[in-house]
């Protein structure tokens, strides 16, 4: 795993990225654009074990020529670091031993209420947002990597 700079320089300038959205039980996936202009929500997996998941990974960075994944970390609102940052970290470790391409981690707070909040904005319904909003999340966190690599 890497930081945000290191992240920057190896992935080149037409490479499309991966946004993670790790939770427990469900993990949201987005998509950037080659240009890193805009993130697009993927789907949500349900995490049953950390080798499936991995697998399915793998086959996304395949399908869609990932150069490389950012992974939310739900840092507290006061910056410091709770148990469910240290379970993002851990996982954005055990991810990048698995896969080739770089990975690295993006501050994820309000993410989850921010893709939330969209979705009311767009009048969609309640069940539609709650189903969509961890692929949402994830594309919410990549959108602010990729905003801030364009930088």
């Amino acid at each position: 795993m890497i930081d945000i700079e290191d992240f920057k320089k190896s992935i080149g300038k037409k490479s499309r990225l991966l946004g993670i959205d790790p939770g427990k039980n469900r993990v949201g996936l987005a998509i950037s654009d080659e240009d890193k202009l805009v993130s697009t929500p993927l789907k949500t997996i349900q995490k049953k074990n950390n080798s499936n998941f991995v697998l399915e990974i793998k086959e996304i960075i395949v399908e869609n020529n990932i150069k490389g994944i950012i992974v939310g970390n739900p840092i507290n609102m006061d910056g410091s670091r709770g148990p469910s940052s240290q379970s993002a970290n851990d996982f954005a470790k055990y991810l990048s031993n698995n896969v080739s391409i770089p990975v690295s981690m993006w501050d994820e707070r309000l993410s989850s209420e921010g893709a939330f909040n969209l979705s009311s904005n767009l009048d969609i319904n309640v069940s539609k947002k709650v189903e969509k909003l961890d692929q949402n999340a994830a594309s919410f966190i990549l959108q602010g990597a990729i905003d801030y690599i364009r930088r």
